[in-house]
């Protein structure tokens, strides 16, 4: 039977102090954490150091590296340099996997695949697994579209953020059973979000107009992870995010829920659910 263990995001925590944001992860029991490791030097310095220190109280503490970056103008190939130069500039980190960002939607079907193609051999010959995640603007980016790369690569694995594919079609992915099940097989790791038809991410999951909708993430999330009942561990990262994801009150900018309260309290709520 897999044991499911829980990821904490950096994403959001940028303001605490490394040692802080250890704490958070100590203190709530959490298996391990994704971070988006920044690129200035003395942050990276730190984090070896903290991340040396939590290896050594648990040999199976989990970190998820992401390779992640924002939209420039750039061809095909110099977005691939510059991929595979930060998917080198991981590995002294010793990722247990690193979550990757892959391509574009704008890219052509050729031109993602060679990208693909460099990030897998990339894995292959530094012993890093690379999963992809399912993510508006990347090669992911679409439901249908997304299975002809997984023709093309058969062994591809996959983040599973299933609410990047709701706002894209504009559903709650009711006509799409048969997708979803094809691809479940090839996600390996869940970002735990509830989103809805227009947007990735609802307010607060547990208000109760909300109820329909988690629980149709968490029946997908259980089916994904029915799938992998043999596997030793399976993991999951509770995603709720900061703005713009998390919505704002106007003019004042108040978010209307506590990013991090909404990430432990899922965690625990899905300990109940998800056995």
């Amino acid at each position: 039977m897999t044991r499911i263990k829980y990821l904490y995001p950096h994403w959001g925590s940028e303001s605490l102090r490394l040692n802080d944001f250890f704490e958070v992860v100590n203190s709530n029991q959490f298996s391990g954490i994704e971070i988006d490791i920044p690129e200035k030097e003395t942050f990276k310095a730190q984090f070896h150091k903290e991340l040396d220190l939590q290896r050594q109280k648990n040999t199976n503490f989990i970190l998820v590296a992401q390779q992640v970056f924002g939209v420039v103008k750039e061809t095909p190939q110099e977005y691939m340099q510059k991929v595979l130069k930060k998917l080198e500039s991981l590995i002294d980190f010793q990722p247990t996997f690193i979550n990757s960002h892959t391509g574009k939607d704008h890219y052509s079907f050729d031109d993602n695949c060679r990208i693909i193609e460099a990030i897998e051999n990339f894995s292959l010959n530094e012993n890093i697994p690379v999963y992809h995640e399912i993510h508006r603007g990347r090669f992911t980016f679409h439901s249908a579209t997304t299975l002809n790369y997984l023709e093309k690569f058969p062994n591809l694995k996959l983040v599973g953020d299933l609410s990047h594919w709701c706002v894209v079609s504009e559903s709650m992915l009711q006509d799409q059973d048969k997708i979803l099940h094809r691809v479940g097989s090839h996600i390996y790791h869940l970002h735990a979000r509830v989103g809805f038809e227009q947007a990735p991410q609802v307010n607060n999951p547990f208000a109760p107009e909300w109820d329909s909708y988690l629980n149709q993430f968490i029946t997908w999330w259980k089916q994904i992870i029915e799938i992998h009942y043999e596997t030793d561990a399976f993991t999951i990262t509770p995603e709720f995010g900061p703005f713009p994801y998390m919505p704002q009150k106007p003019f004042s900018k108040e978010p209307l829920s506590i990013q991090a309260d909404v990430n432990i309290r899922l965690v625990n709520y899905l300990k109940e659910k998800i056995r």
